[in-house]
């Protein structure tokens, strides 16, 4: 096909904005919650300028989710990818934000959870550094050494199974044992998983907290460690790179849903 030049008069279209990246955060009566998530959110727009970047909550804080999309499809989004700001695959991330999506009023993805990724695994390990942790000086403290990672929990036996992925990713890069552990719906608790290392030799145990946020889960977590514990994520530049990962991941690989409302006026 013969290229035509341009008119000298004629300005070439803007190119389309891309989908908007929606990061989806639970909810937290600590205000401290939505305050880091929006710091988070500054992180990933420093990242990527350019890139529409919204949050949406799932519960308990403004905006919600519904909402952060009737905004996006009325300032003329045309589409948009939804990134959990959650670990696992419990039923926040297989129903309520895959329902959500079905009835956005624009063409919608879901990505996945930020699951076990080794980006993760840099926050985790970050985190326990910056508490104070310290690889083992020799054998001995190596044999008397481990990690409770933990989550918040869930029923659903994909999450947890997706905890106890995270849990060997950072075992692999701290070359002590992790154990997973939970604040709710799941077992071991936090003081369980410790006896249980006890019982096995390991007496040097600390905590890795596996939230993205303060809150009630991750202090209650925190009171119930031996010695050294991290702070949550929050802002790591990790999760920051994690979550655009996650925004790609969903691109190229996610089939787009349209809602009714957006199919009604398609």
């Amino acid at each position: 096909m013969t290229a035509y030049p341009m008119h000298p008069g004629a300005r070439p279209r803007p190119a389309a904005p891309p989908p908007a990246l929606v990061v989806v955060a639970h909810g937290s009566r600590d205000p401290r919650a939505p305050a880091t998530a929006l710091r988070l959110l500054e992180r990933v727009r420093a990242l990527r300028p350019g890139l529409p970047v919204r949050l949406g909550h799932i519960e308990l804080n403004a905006p919600l989710l519904p909402g952060t999309l009737d905004e996006l499809a009325a300032s003329g989004a045309g589409s948009a990818v939804l990134v959990p700001l959650l670990f696992g695959r419990g039923h926040h991330v297989t129903r309520d934000i895959p329902d959500a999506a079905a009835a956005a009023p624009l063409p919608t993805r879901v990505a996945a959870p930020l699951g076990a990724h080794p980006l993760l695994v840099d926050a985790l390990h970050a985190r326990l550094t910056e508490a104070g942790w310290q690889a083992p000086a020799d054998a001995g403290e190596r044999s008397s050494s481990a990690v409770v990672l933990a989550a918040a929990g869930s029923r659903a036996p994909a999450s947890r199974a997706d905890t106890e992925r995270i849990a060997a990713l950072l075992a692999a890069r701290l070359g002590v044992p992790v154990a997973p552990a939970y604040a709710s719906a799941a077992t071991p608790t936090v003081p369980e998983a410790v006896r249980a290392l006890a019982a096995r030799g390991r007496t040097r145990v600390a905590v890795a907290s596996c939230f993205t946020a303060p809150g009630r889960f991750a202090a209650e977590c925190a009171d119930a460690a031996p010695g050294t514990v991290s702070d949550p994520l929050g802002t790591h530049p990790a999760m920051a790179r994690l979550l655009l990962h996650r925004y790609d991941q969903a691109l190229r690989t996610a089939t787009p849903v349209a809602g009714p409302a957006a199919l009604a006026t398609a």
